[in-house]
């Protein structure tokens, strides 16, 4: 050989060498960002939804069984918003709008949906609105939300499931539900 073949070989690597840089730092700069997503103690992101796992869940001023008890909730299953939480106690926000601390243990992840329309809301076969009808859910109850889509929800309860419009339903927008009151 004359030579020639390593420094072809050289050029070559030299333009992998900038796009490997470049790569690499696009990617550490997405870890910051990625990293305050998860910046919460349990790793969910907030707000999000959950459920109470008890029929009789106390909600307290604070994050402590000393704070002050503020009420009980009695509706197993009853969907709430954590709106901010430390390691052990999650501040939550009902359907009333009421906003409390509670501990964790008392919770749990799966999602439920409530309907916050006077009138009962049909649950349809599939989502669309001239679709059959398989039952009706009434005002103020519960159903297990599988998932939504394009402003239809997916709910199962007792043995029915189906589509139910979202706009009907506690549990499923993803903004703030409650506004914290204001610092003085």
């Amino acid at each position: 050989m004359d030579g020639q073949g390593e420094p072809q070989l050289i050029e070559r690597n030299n333009w992998a060498a900038p796009v490997l840089a470049a790569a690499l730092v696009l990617a550490l700069s997405c870890l910051p960002a990625r990293a305050a997503e998860r910046a919460t103690p349990s790793g969910y992101p907030v707000p999000r939804y959950i459920t109470l796992k008890f029929d009789q869940v106390y909600a307290r001023a604070g994050p402590g069984e000393d704070h002050r008890l503020l009420w009980v909730y009695r509706v197993k299953g009853l969907p709430v918003q954590v709106v901010a939480e430390n390691s052990e106690w999650r501040r939550i926000c009902d359907p009333s709008g009421g906003m409390a601390w509670v501990h964790k243990r008392l919770t749990d992840g799966r999602r439920n949906v409530l309907v916050t329309q006077a009138a009962p809301l049909a649950i349809r076969k599939k989502p669309r609105a001239d679709a059959e009808i398989v039952a009706y859910l009434n005002p103020r109850s519960l159903a297990a939300l599988n998932r939504c889509d394009k402003g239809w929800c997916r709910v199962k309860l007792d043995g029915a499931a189906g589509w139910m419009r979202a706009r009907g339903l506690w549990g499923v927008s993803d903004a703030l539900q409650c506004k914290p009151p204001a610092r003085r």
